[in-house]
């Protein structure tokens, strides 16, 4: 099953450790009877090597609010081209938070989200390299996320829902002949989970969430994601990337209900 099948499914999945200790001991990132029983469906029987000298992992050991973590990919290795990311949160309902693919565009990786987290998890990142899939990943603290009440009122929610925000910053050097750029973009939409209750009726409120992003820079590809209900509500992500001379970037955006958006933003200030 592919991870994207996963996510398709996983909304249906019912509820199903300690942090990474030395390796002279036991690795919770490998030795884990949830990871066991996860694998197959995450990532099948290939080779699954290790990612610490590719990719770090940051996340807060003890999350401040566990209804939005973030996570922070960087790349190490800027020899290594990193095509893919499959974000796994070990402990929730639907584990697999998102998968994401990368353009060349992204150059080496600098990358966060916000996910939630439902009870203490292990947190992993699987990278696709050209020399197979590598993992590595992080122990979060932190419970309750995937059922935490959403911080708008239902109707407002909706009503605000595919707005975007683009939020850009300075090139890491005007001198370089690819200036680096960074960009932040948020998406409004309350990505129920389908665990969170109407604070007036306490009746579960249906499954709603963003399952495919897509971000371009003129006709060049940034990255993609389909993800599930453990992203964060309003995902926000943030990136680097190599400017190629145009003005704008592009997002598109669908959602579970057959929602879709489309939006042209300039990269200058704050859209």
């Amino acid at each position: 099953m592919t991870p994207r099948i996963l996510l398709a499914t996983a909304v249906a999945v019912a509820f199903a450790g300690p942090g990474w200790a030395g390796s002279t001991v036991k690795n919770p990132l490998t030795d884990s009877a949830t990871w066991d029983d996860l694998r197959g469906d995450v990532i099948g029987d290939v080779a699954l090597g290790d990612a610490a000298s590719v990719l770090s992992v940051d996340a807060p050991y003890r999350a401040h609010d566990a209804a939005t973590v973030p996570v922070v990919l960087t790349q190490t290795d800027p020899g290594t081209r990193i095509t893919g990311a499959t974000v796994v949160v070990d402990e929730n309902p639907a584990p697999v938070a998102a998968v994401f693919a990368f353009g060349e565009a992204m150059g080496q990786l600098d990358f966060e989200l916000r996910v939630r987290v439902n009870q203490y998890s292990n947190v992993r990142v699987i990278a696709d390299t050209p020399d197979g899939f590598k993992m590595t990943g992080r122990f979060v603290k932190a419970s309750g996320g995937c059922s935490a009440p959403a911080s708008k009122d239902p109707t407002v929610a909706l009503n605000n829902m595919g707005r975007m925000k683009l939020r850009t910053f300075s090139a890491a050097s005007a001198q370089m002949s690819t200036p680096r750029r960074e960009a932040q973009i948020m998406i409004r939409h309350p990505n129920y989970s389908g665990l969170q209750r109407d604070q007036i009726t306490q009746l579960f409120i249906p499954a709603h969430f963003i399952d495919h992003i897509e971000v371009w820079q003129g006709t060049d590809l940034l990255f993609t994601m389909d993800g599930g209900i453990s992203i964060s509500e309003n995902p926000v992500f943030r990136f680097g990337y190599n400017d190629n001379g145009t003005t704008t970037l592009t997002v598109r955006a669908t959602d579970t209900d057959g929602n879709s958006w489309d939006q042209v933003l300039p990269k200058t200030g704050e859209s």
